[in-house]
């Protein structure tokens, strides 16, 4: 299933996740166009690598900073591959842009940020052990998703399930693909804890961490009026 489009109105342009797609984008090229060894380096110190906080002499003896936190931030800015980052960027635009115009730019990019390290905590705890460094926004990206449900849970989401050569499209409401979305996350979740041996090889718990850090800070963080951040009138939203 391939979400296309929501029904959620707009209430401005959704400046923030448009730079946020835009950073992620030129990050992932300066990953791909570095040399090999370059590359390796940026990733290994910039990505979240769980046994570099739970094992410092492990970490001191790869020539990683124990006491550097930041990579809980930094790794949400990077991905592993060009459907990595699609999925993800159309994702954040998808849900994003509607959280953005109700909640406004600067508590939007707050709760981004803040959803995102989060995230990347509750990877790391699941995960204490994993050599396996983890990157990408989707913690942050479930949080937008969250968010959305909470701020518009009677949108709707249009989805496009591919059958065969045939394109069928099929309009749900958002707590129902949001709900699905998340029990296959927790399905996945669980049965990652079941095989130790895969170290946490996807971030299914950031996945899961980030989505519930987006329920909870969206309560906290978005305005209290449904009527956009400063009484703008909404942009009507697509039907689907």
């Amino acid at each position: 299933m391939i979400p296309i489009r929501t029904s959620a109105p707009r209430y401005g342009p959704p400046t923030v996740a448009l730079a946020l797609i835009a950073t992620n984008v030129v990050v992932f090229l300066v990953q791909t166009t570095l040399p090999e060894p370059a590359s390796f380096a940026l990733v290994a110190h910039y990505a979240l690598v769980p046994l570099r906080y739970s094992d410092p002499r492990w970490a001191l003896a790869v020539g990683l900073d124990p006491s550097d936190r930041l990579p809980l931030l930094t790794n949400i800015f990077m991905h592993g591959g060009w459907l990595h980052l699609i999925a993800n960027m159309w994702t954040l635009w998808l849900f994003g842009a509607a959280v953005e115009g109700r909640m406004g730019r600067f508590r939007f990019l707050l709760f981004y940020i803040l959803c995102g390290v989060l995230a990347s905590w509750v990877h790391m705890s699941v995960y204490p052990d994993s050599r396996v460094p983890a990157l990408g926004a989707s913690g942050a990206i479930a949080a937008a998703m969250g968010a959305h449900i909470t701020l518009f849970p009677r949108a709707r989401v249009l989805l496009l399930v591919p059958i065969l050569f045939i394109p069928l499209f099929f309009p749900v409401p958002v707590l129902v693909y949001a709900g699905l979305w998340f029990a296959l996350q927790v399905m996945q979740g669980a049965g990652d804890l079941l095989q130790p041996t895969l170290g946490g090889g996807v971030a299914w718990w950031a996945h899961i961490g980030g989505f519930v850090a987006g329920l909870v800070a969206v309560r906290f963080i978005a305005p209290p009026d449904n009527k956009g951040p400063w009484g703008s009138r909404p942009i009507r939203g697509i039907d689907v």
